[in-house]
């Protein structure tokens, strides 16, 4: 939030305490956060993230993978443009495609590290399908 004019700008520690609250807003849904008054109809959306303590780190563990599979994947189809196009010397084919071996198989270990497989990655976004497009 921005001082008002004339008024000291905001203190690193109240900062904190602003950031603080913000991430509290998005502790777990109570059981009261999703009640409705009786008679109007299904429980509300829950208005806070409801996230389990002791599988947080791992959800977190497989967004961020998701996102970095995701962005493997958008790499390698404008790569196949670029060789489709001609746009590449057979060097520079060859060390894109080696690179790009690279990154999936580092993708394939960090999962099996974590426990996690490429189709874990593969979010289901409800009435958009998933994520990821299907393995061709």
């Amino acid at each position: 939030m921005t001082a008002e004019r004339g008024s000291p700008p905001p203190s690193r520690a109240d900062e904190v305490a602003q950031a603080a609250a913000r991430a509290f807003r998005l502790l777990p849904a109570a059981p009261r956060d999703l009640r409705r008054p009786t008679g109007e109809g299904p429980p509300a959306a829950a208005r806070r993230i409801n996230s389990d303590q002791d599988t947080v780190e791992r959800d977190l563990l497989r967004l961020v993978l998701t996102l970095v599979e995701l962005l493997r994947q958008l790499m390698e189809r404008q790569a196949l443009h670029r060789v489709d196009r001609g746009d590449l010397t057979e060097e520079q084919e060859e060390r894109l495609g080696a690179t790009l071996l690279l990154l999936h198989d580092r993708m394939s270990d960090l999962c099996a590290q974590y426990g996690l497989t490429m189709d874990d990655l593969n979010l289901d976004l409800g009435p958009l399908g998933t994520l990821l497009p299907p393995p061709d």
